[in-house]
């Protein structure tokens, strides 16, 4: 390989503090950074569980008003046949 009209391509082997200090501060940022995408995952799975929840709850109440109206029906209705 060549880097330019009479020049030879070469590349040198030695690793600097600078380098390794760089590496090792990415690779920290790295880490708190998946840190905090996993804190933000947990912290959704937990409030998509509550809304579960919460419908869950929501449609059974829905079912049961529903038969609390059609009772609520007979009940006038047999009021009415009463008088």
């Amino acid at each position: 390989m060549s880097a330019g009209p009479g020049r030879e391509f070469r590349l040198e082997r030695t690793i600097t503090i600078g380098l390794i200090i760089t590496l090792a501060l990415e690779t920290a940022g790295a880490m708190v950074w998946v840190g905090a995408a996993e804190a933000r995952l947990s912290e959704l799975e937990r409030a998509t569980e509550s809304r579960w929840e919460v419908s869950e709850r929501l449609a059974r109440l829905e079912g049961e008003t529903a038969m609390m109206r059609e009772q609520l029906g007979r009940i006038e209705e047999a009021i009415a046949r009463e008088n």
